[in-house]
């Protein structure tokens, strides 16, 4: 892969030092004019060097623009964003989950998609919808992500990996009696992006099926009650009553080989790889009553043109140029991350993550997701405990209405 982005970026550098004065791209004509900088908002630990690199191999092709990466986080975006842009020093283009689309979109902080026909064209069917709010696409997807059942191969045998959850239960009960200390089985349950999975028996989804339901979020529907009464019932039946089940410590079992199965994502492929872990990634068992892998979140990290972008053209390019096969490569060697469109990559862990992904829905956009994410937590929490799942899931729901 190195190699290949080499020659790459060689071959950028010989057209741009052969094609004079003037540049054509994507429709926009650059002259020998005054030096552009367009300024990008991402986060660390990998992305920051693709942002770089991506940066660099752009500039070659367009010698009169210069891309600057700035550290912004992704959990600060859309609050910087909207203190910054009534000030002016708003950068050209940031990242941002797809689900925060809505906010963005209501607070008229970004453009639409230039060209969103093509780019639908080039990216994954849920990136595409991801980025759709309203009949408009915004932005370009940069990844895409959901998450599935990672299991270590020295602790259960591929043959033995679960496709149901009553088959998962059956083997940690027998797991736990002769693995004392070590756990069949685990993930953060109180995490409403993982728990969601829960309430999708017979097609429930949260705020409908096009996620833009802000009055009927289907948190307690027959499916949702159902499907998060067996979720409770998990806490006795897989040995989980006094243990602790963050997100942190969750990974930190299956990275030391104390946990033989865990939902989680491909951002932990590079973590369990570093630990030593020889493990495999599936589809997430199929519900009770159901014979297809359970449904779950699918995420698009989107690049958006902001709408006080000094230079929105050559942003909305540099946003496209990212989509090409030789950057989707380049951002999954250095990040991990799946690429937003259909492009080989090398990873064994692959097609688990792109199976579950047929069977994973957006999540959705709009503003509503706030309360989602604010209330969600306390609601699993209590139900995890033994609360009545009824009578917690009509309150969640009236408190997550749009």
């Amino acid at each position: 892969m190195k190699h290949r982005f080499l020659g790459f970026a060689l071959l950028a550098l010989a057209t741009a030092g052969f094609s004079g004065c003037s540049k054509q791209k994507s429709g926009v004509v650059v002259d020998n004019e005054k030096e552009i900088h367009i300024r990008v908002w991402e986060s660390k630990n990998g992305i920051d060097e693709f942002i770089k690199q991506a940066g660099k191999a752009y500039t070659a092709l367009h010698p009169n623009v210069i891309v600057d990466f700035i550290n912004v986080e992704l959990h600060n975006t859309v609050a910087a964003l909207a203190a910054d842009a009534p000030n002016g020093v708003a950068p050209d283009i940031i990242a941002a989950p797809h689900d925060n689309l809505g906010s963005l979109v209501s607070q008229k902080l970004i453009l639409p998609t230039e060209n969103p026909k093509d780019i639908s064209k080039q990216v994954l069917g849920a990136c595409s919808k991801a980025l759709t709010y309203n009949g408009t696409m915004y932005g370009y997807p940069a990844s895409a992500e959901t998450y599935a059942l990672f299991y270590n191969k020295h602790l259960i045998s591929e043959r033995e990996v679960p496709k149901s959850w009553e088959e998962l239960v059956t083997w940690v009960k027998k797991f736990n009696a002769s693995h004392p200390g070590q756990y069949g089985f685990v993930m953060d349950v109180t995490n409403g992006y993982y728990s969601i999975l829960f309430t999708t028996a017979n097609g429930n989804r949260l705020y409908g099926e096009s996620g833009t339901e802000a009055n009927n979020p289907n948190m307690n529907t027959p499916a949702a009650v159902k499907g998060l009464k067996f979720f409770q019932s998990l806490r006795s039946s897989l040995g989980l009553e006094n243990v602790e089940l963050s997100t942190s410590s969750c990974d930190g079992m299956f990275s030391s080989g104390n946990a033989a199965m865990h939902i989680t994502g491909l951002w932990n492929v590079n973590t369990f790889e570093k630990a030593g872990i020889d493990f495999g990634v599936a589809c997430i068992p199929a519900l009770p009553g159901e014979s297809k892998p359970a449904a779950s979140f699918s995420g698009t990290r989107g690049m958006f043109v902001t709408a006080a972008s000094r230079h929105p053209k050559e942003a909305a390019d540099f946003a496209a140029f990212m989509l090409t096969p030789e950057m989707q490569q380049l951002r999954f060697s250095l990040t991990g991350a799946m690429p937003a469109i259909n492009t080989k990559v090398s990873s064994p862990y692959m097609p688990g993550f792109l199976e579950q992904l047929d069977h994973a829905f957006p999540m959705p956009s709009i503003p509503a997701m706030g309360k989602f994410w604010g209330e969600t937590g306390a609601a699993l929490n209590e139900i995890w405990h033994g609360a009545d799942v009824q009578s917690t899931l009509d309150a969640l729901n009236n408190k997550i209405r749009g």
